[in-house]
């Protein structure tokens, strides 16, 4: 019998390639973390999305059927943080915080934080800063997922918080009033918003969206998922990762198409979920040569903070 193991380098009966850190991700439903060759199932049952490690790599935040929860490292521990229907979360650089997307009191998109330590801890507003100090609006119940995996994607709601704690980058935001779709970087301090990626609406003539930020560990750049249907067949653009430098505006693609689902190991080399062997796995990227290689089965990847 042909073992995981031995898929991930073609027949050769040899362990997987290790990343440098452990790195937790999604299969079927249930969450796993590999460290090389190692494996290990944390959940059963499915239901589960977008895990993310905390800062000290103690514990994964996790979306179970679309509502935020906290568990140990090693899958004991589960807590439920909030009922209300939740996006992809993300954790402050003081573990202190989780961030979330949810829907607003204007109606569209917004982001939410919730205390990861106090006892019955109750989500407040960060985005739209005009929604703060306004009552939460009432939010549906997480629906089942449906469509292709572009129709899936281009709705998600996960956001990212900036390492230096100061910003946090989500799906559209203030920029919704005038583009189709778009990405945001919210300044926590101030409510204020600036625009990085846009689509539709205004003067622009294309189709698409940005989703799914992932900060570099040094906050100079910012990588999503984007999509796009440009004005002429030569100007679209598949799934794929955009990485942004936040300083210049300049962007550019990282791996292949329909790689998605960005995360950061260091400066030189990310994670992605792409297409291999008709299914999806997740890669290490070499981001100075966009060598890519496969690692596991799986989606959602988020490594481990060294």
């Amino acid at each position: 019998m042909i073992t995981t193991t031995a898929l991930l380098v073609g027949l050769a009966l040899t362990p997987p390639p290790a990343a440098p850190s452990p790195v937790a991700y999604v299969r079927s439903g249930d969450v796993y973390v590999s460290n090389g060759p190692v494996e290990k199932r944390l959940t059963t049952g499915g239901g589960y999305a977008r895990p993310r490690w905390s800062p000290d790599g103690k514990s994964l935040a996790v979306l179970k059927g679309g509502q935020l929860w906290t568990m140990k490292a090693d899958g004991t521990g589960r807590r439920r943080l909030s009922t209300r229907p939740a996006g992809g979360p993300s954790w402050s650089p003081d573990g202190r915080w989780l961030a979330f997307g949810s829907v607003s009191c204007t109606g569209g998109p917004g982001v939410y934080r919730i205390s990861v330590t106090a006892a019955a801890a109750q989500p407040e507003v960060l985005f739209p800063r005009d929604c703060r100090g306004e009552d939460l609006p009432d939010a549906d119940a997480p629906q089942p997922e449906t469509g292709t995996l572009t129709d899936r994607l281009r709705a998600d709601d996960a956001v990212a918080w900036s390492p230096d704690g100061k910003q946090l980058a989500f799906r559209n935001g203030e920029c919704d009033a005038i583009y189709d779709a778009c990405m945001s970087i919210g300044t926590i301090s101030t409510g204020a918003e600036r625009t990085i990626a846009a689509y539709g609406g205004g003067s622009l003539q294309n189709r698409g969206f940005a989703v799914l930020p992932a900060w570099r560990p040094d906050g100079a750049r910012l990588a999503f998922t984007a999509y796009q249907e440009g004005e002429t067949p030569a100007q679209n653009e598949p799934l794929h990762v955009t990485e942004i430098d936040l300083k210049t505006g300049k962007k550019r693609t990282v791996g292949a198409p329909m790689d998605r689902e960005p995360s950061y190991l260091d400066a030189t080399h990310a994670l992605v979920t792409g297409q291999y062997r008709g299914s999806s796995w997740i890669f290490s990227v070499d981001l100075a040569t966009g060598v890519r290689t496969p690692l596991r089965p799986g989606s959602q990847p988020s490594a481990r903070p060294r």
